[in-house]
């Protein structure tokens, strides 16, 4: 137990100074001998805990992930609150600007780390669609929503939001995001046959 322990604080020692310089060198410039450097180990017991510099951004995506999914899943469980109001609490668990450093959410966008963008993006989608689907087909099985394509549909709604409201893939005035926003939850609304502003009602005491 005492081995587990030291080894989960050595792999988080090595995967928050790899953060830091990935956010700081930007990933593709920042070498396994940075990562060396800053933590003050050797190459052989970098490569004890990670295989690659690419195993180390996965690490450190998977990391944040994990944060968000863990969130998620407990507002879909919770049974005190209605689909609607598990939906919209998963949607603001996804809010990974709360939980990083903002330097590194600031350096993410930047051109140079691209990938590590591009998958953080993919495996935020991944993950919590499976979650707001089943969020769905309870919403459907209690009569609350209507849909065909629950899975579908929240994958759709998830990359559409993520890329749209993402500050590093589209440069747009407030008032502007906003608006799509505002589009993005009446297409939710669409896709799960509910009245209009039946989520914007809740949403915008939250996102206005």
């Amino acid at each position: 137990m005492k081995v587990s322990k030291e080894y989960n604080e050595k792999r988080n020692e090595i995967l928050d100074a790899a953060g830091k310089l990935f956010s700081t060198k930007g990933y593709d410039k920042c070498t396994v001998n940075d990562i060396l450097g800053a933590v003050g180990i050797a190459k052989g017991t970098f490569y004890y805990y990670f295989n690659s510099k690419e195993e180390v951004l996965d690490a450190i995506i998977d990391r944040v992930t994990e944060m968000v999914v863990a969130m998620a899943e407990n507002a879909a469980s919770n049974l005190e609150i209605s689909p609607v109001m598990k939906i919209l609490n998963i949607i603001l668990s996804m809010r990974v600007e709360s939980k990083v450093d903002n330097e590194i959410m600031e350096k993410l966008h930047k051109p140079e780390n691209a990938l590590m963008h591009q998958k953080s993006l993919s495996l935020m989608v991944t993950r919590v669609t499976p979650i707001l689907a089943k969020v769905v087909e309870e919403g459907i099985e209690q009569g609350i929503f209507k849909s065909d394509f629950p899975i579908q549909y929240m994958q759709i709604f998830l990359t559409s939001s993520i890329t749209l409201l993402d500050d590093g893939i589209f440069h747009v005035k407030p008032e502007e995001q906003q608006m799509t926003l505002r589009a993005l939850v009446a297409l939710l609304e669409k896709m799960l046959g509910v009245e209009d502003e039946t989520f914007w009602n809740i949403a915008k005491q939250y996102w206005t």
